[in-house]
């Protein structure tokens, strides 16, 4: 049996002069530190945003194996409303502790006791030890930050005695789920039951603790404490890092003006990886109020988990579970030249948003002026652009310290010839995600492959082996509706995710899913229909290709049974509102050189081959422009598609060698008639059809006709 502890000597007393009390070798003196808040105890710790209310410490000299004198004191909550589950515990009153001092004054008193009784039991510099991390952690560095208070250099250094519990006996139970009444059961001690006196018996059988584990083989005991980050590291995060799922969260709902330092500050307390705050933006650049966040251990993501629904100022910040892969996605980069901007350490980063296109490094210096130097002048600066060197307008600027990024700030909105300029706190992760946009986006935006599903054709079919979603809302993504579908997803054939565009671009509320059979159709249509996604509920009704088709090339599908596209222009085939044909336009060779492989349609020669996937790719999900009467995106001419004929007089006179290239010959209307040839020029510069050729323009030889009527019509070779 484990003989009981031995009585610590009473307070400021000395050890005997033999050489079995001697001073030995080891820790230094350890303040045995307990806390409570008016809320939440035990592992829920600091998980309610309550203030402290509690502090009883006592100092324990490990070499000497001496104590100092117990202190307990109260401390003013700004709430003073107490819980239940606190009230009960602690036997304490709103009245007790409105008499309390406040959190500051109790740290100066917290800091004199503690010197004195350090010093009356030898000196020297002092550790604190506390029964898990939470006090430290989730209290009083969360409140401190929250009351703008500055707390000493010790508070950023301590023991977890379940840690250094679990050291001499792994064996016993998780560190994390280890207390102070079943270190003191393992160990064989016995605890005053009589004592009621809230935090006292705590503080005590912790001592009783430290005591019996000094006792044993003590080498690793109290040798590597706990280390608290005093401020957040940034740097750069490459996309070739393998970053650990159980490291990092997810932080929704912060103001869009936040930093990585206000994140930072709102998990004060916790590590946070280098670099490991990724402000993420949205379609247009902007920040859309998250943030993926990466810590140095599993332990810290926990405690950041708890930290759901806290507040930053007066908004509280929802925290979820994230994935590596997520992290890596918005904060990972394999720009050299960016590698090199943010090798840069203890550097605040700005964001200048509008400049001139014809802005240079002289003139953004020139803009802040020598009152804000920017590190390292020039080479301080980063400009963004697009693949082909054209400048994006944004730039990024390095300054040494706080104090030069705020007189950079104060130029928010300056003029930069007849620009004003928007400057803006910017983080590593945000770096990487600009310059990752502008250089993934291809050369011409207008031309992406989702508008024009050439390589995944639909078949024609009457049987009813579709399903269509109407009333989406226009947020909801594809994993949205693959949610929304639940099992029935399973049953989706490869490429058979459709979105439907209205003729500004931006989703209509229909989406059309090709499933494996009629029969899923069916099922899907049964489980599905009316269900809720996002507050709305959308109908889902089995169709045919055939009609989704139809609806596709815009015609409508309605109860009253199907109607055809609409035939507005007489240009238009009433025939040709069939099914996408898969013939593109040749791009001549070089021309194609000139532009990324996203940016072009396959060969008409080479049709690509999909690639075989469980469900959908996501780069592939077909998107369709409902158009009233479609006209593909250039450079595939509407000759190619067949839904435009060419004027016999075009024909003609056009050359026999220009005819003989598929899609050469296009036709413009609605062309202004104060149009002329170098307007008509401009319009195709980026597809270098016929430079400095203007007899390739020929004007269709039309009867002439009124200002009301249809504008002049031009054809393009």
């Amino acid at each position: 049996m484990t003989p009981p502890p031995p009585q610590p000597p009473p307070p400021g007393s000395h050890p005997a002069s033999d050489s079995a009390a001697a001073p030995l070798p080891g820790p230094r003196p350890l303040v045995v530190l307990f806390g409570a808040t008016a809320g939440a105890l035990g592992p829920d710790l600091g998980s309610d945003e309550t203030d402290l209310i509690l502090l009883v410490w006592q100092v324990v000299e490990p070499r000497s194996r001496q104590v100092g004198t117990l202190h307990k004191s109260l401390v003013r909550a700004e709430a003073a409303a107490l819980s239940p589950q606190c009230r009960e515990a602690s036997g304490l009153s709103a009245d007790s502790l409105a008499r309390a001092e406040p959190l500051d004054k109790v740290l100066q008193q917290f800091s004199q006791l503690v010197s004195g009784d350090v010093a009356l039991l030898g000196g020297g510099p002092y550790v604190l030890c506390t029964d898990g991390q939470q006090l430290l952690r989730q209290v009083l560095h969360p409140e401190a930050s929250r009351k703008n208070l500055v707390l000493p250099d010790t508070f950023f250094s301590f023991y977890d005695l379940r840690r250094e519990f679990h050291v001499q006996h792994p064996s016993s139970r998780r560190a994390r789920d280890l207390t102070v009444a079943t270190m003191a059961q393992d160990l064989g001690l016995e605890t005053d039951a009589t004592e009621d006196d809230f935090g006292v018996w705590e503080v005590k059988t912790m001592v009783a603790v430290i005591l019996h584990l000094i006792e044993g083989p003590s080498g690793q005991l109290f040798s590597k404490p706990e280390v608290v980050k005093q401020k957040y590291e940034t740097g750069p995060c490459s996309k070739a890092d393998v970053v650990d799922s159980e490291t990092v969260v997810r932080a929704r709902g912060l103001p869009w003006q936040s930093s990585d330092q206000d994140v930072a500050r709102f998990f004060k307390g916790l590590n946070i990886a280098r670099g490991g705050v990724a402000l993420c933006l949205n379609a247009q650049g902007r920040r859309n109020g998250e943030a993926l966040i990466r810590f140095v251990d599993s332990e810290q993501r926990d405690l950041a988990l708890q930290r759901h629904k806290h507040h930053m100022g007066v908004r509280y910040i929802e925290v979820y579970k994230a994935t590596g892969e997520e992290f890596v996605k918005i904060a990972g980069g394999t720009s050299l030249e960016v590698a090199r901007f943010l090798s840069r350490e203890d550097q605040v980063i700005l964001r200048l948003r509008g400049l001139p296109f014809s802005a240079g490094p002289a003139d953004v210096l020139g803009f802040l002026g020598p009152e804000c130097p920017v590190t390292g002048g020039a080479d301080g600066l980063l400009f963004v652009r697009h693949p082909d060197g054209r400048p994006t307008g944004d730039a990024f600027a390095l300054f040494a310290c706080e104090e030069l990024a705020q007189a950079a700030l104060r130029r928010h909105k300056g003029m930069l010839g007849k620009r004003y300029i928007e400057l803006f706190r910017s983080t590593a992760a945000e770096v990487q995600q600009v310059l990752n946009r502008y250089a993934s986006s291809p050369l011409l935006p207008t031309v992406t492959a989702p508008l024009l599903p050439i390589p995944f054709p639909l078949a024609a079919g009457t049987e009813r082996d579709c399903v269509r979603l109407r009333g989406l809302p226009y947020t909801a993504t594809i994993e949205d509706i693959l949610s929304f579908l639940g099992e029935a997803a399973a049953d989706i054939q490869p490429h058979g995710v459709h979105m439907v565009l209205n003729q500004q671009g931006r989703p209509s509320g229909d989406a059309f899913i090709q499933m494996t059979s009629a029969e899923r159709a069916l099922g899907a249509a049964q489980r599905c229909h009316k269900k809720v996604m996002k507050e709305r509920y959308v109908e889902v009704v089995p169709c045919s290709t055939d009609e989704m088709s139809r609806v596709l090339m815009g015609g409508t599908l309605g109860r009253s049974g199907m109607s055809p596209p609409p035939c507005k222009l007489p240009c238009l085939s009433p025939p040709a509102f069939a099914t996408f044909q898969a013939t593109p336009t040749l791009i001549p060779t070089e021309t194609a050189a000139l532009y990324s492989s996203s940016a072009l349609l396959p060969a008409a020669r080479v049709p690509a081959a999909p690639t075989p996937v469980a469900y959908y790719p996501g780069p592939a999900t077909q998107l369709y422009m409902n158009y009233t009467a479609y006209y593909p995106s250039p450079p595939v001419s509407p000759t190619t598609v067949g839904y435009l004929t060419t004027p016999p007089a075009a024909l003609a006179s056009a050359p026999t060698s220009v005819l003989s290239q598929p899609g050469a010959l296009v036709r413009m209307q609605g062309v202004p008639y104060t149009a002329g040839m170098k307007d008509l020029l401009s319009v195709f510069q980026a597809y270098q059809l016929a430079p400095d050729d203007y007899t390739s323009l020929m004007p269709v030889g039309d009867p002439p006709r009124t200002v009301l009527q249809a504008p002049k019509e031009w054809v393009c070779l």
